[in-house]
């Protein structure tokens, strides 16, 4: 009788074991993680500062770059990545939409903003009718680069213009009839020659050895939903490995390396770093 109570608590110690172990695995104490990066100077940002703070952590940690940003959010969804940083608030709720995919920010990134360059003028005051205006052709990138042309006051953005949605008819002609030039946001900068003026993603300037975000002859006040944004699954937000991800961003050691960085001069800067 007392093998048989011993074999049948072994048993149950053994089920509470299992259970206890599953519930571990699907806790988030995983230390094994994979982060996806698109185009731009964000992975760069994260080999040198944040993948060091988080192997110090224990963790081990996968990085899987895309070459077009377009690929990342469906192996997002698909489980192939569990954090990403390359896209805004706004970029993300789009293709939370489109793909049915249920993606939330965690921690924002210091993030470089738009601006409007040019190789063939040095002033604003060169605008006339039928000057050219290069924009990025997707809807969240071309909806700020035209803001930036409005506040100018070049063109006018129609009532009730969305962002996921932008297209070039939502805007109208204002001051000026100005030809926009419709382009892959990665082409711009090596086509402003062939254009009056471009306005380029700063991630691509601050990958180039030849120009700085200062050089931009209007830098737009980048809204918070356009913002560059730490990107999870919703499953998975309040993990221990996400909060760790975050800490790094927020961290005083992460705040040094960027500030430290002549390349990233004029990049919008984390507010969570105004508590390090």
């Amino acid at each position: 009788m007392k093998k048989l109570m011993l074999v049948m608590l072994i048993g149950v110690l053994a089920v509470l074991t299992a259970c206890g172990n599953k519930e571990s695995a699907n806790s988030g104490d995983k230390k094994e993680i994979t982060v996806g990066f698109g185009v731009g100077t964000y992975e760069e940002q994260f080999r040198q500062s944040i993948q060091p703070i988080l192997e110090e952590k224990g963790y081990k940690v996968d990085i899987k770059t895309f070459s077009q940003n377009m690929q990342v959010n469906p192996a997002m969804k698909e489980g192939s990545i569990d954090a990403s940083i390359f896209q805004s608030t706004a970029y993300m709720e789009a293709i939370n939409e489109e793909i049915n995919a249920d993606m939330t920010g965690i921690a924002y990134v210091p993030g470089a903003p738009q601006g409007l360059y040019s190789v063939n003028h040095t002033t604003l005051d060169d605008v006339k009718d039928g000057t050219t205006v290069a924009v990025p052709n997707d809807p969240v990138n071309q909806e700020r680069a035209l803001r930036i042309l409005e506040e100018l006051g070049w063109i006018k953005i129609k009532e009730g213009a969305g962002v996921a949605d932008f297209n070039i008819n939502s805007m109208e002609s204002d001051q000026f009839d100005i030809d926009i030039k419709v382009l892959d946001p990665a082409q711009i900068l090596v086509s402003l020659q062939d254009v009056d003026y471009g306005v380029v993603n700063g991630n691509y300037i601050a990958n180039s050895p030849d120009w700085k975000i200062t050089d931009a002859l209007k830098i737009e006040n980048t809204p918070m939903q356009h913002r560059i944004i730490v990107s999870v699954n919703k499953k998975d937000e309040n993990t221990q490995w996400a909060k760790d991800l975050k800490a790094a961003y927020e961290s005083k050691e992460f705040e040094e390396y960027i500030t430290s960085q002549e390349k990233y001069d004029g990049f919008i800067l984390p507010e969570a770093w105004d508590n390090n």
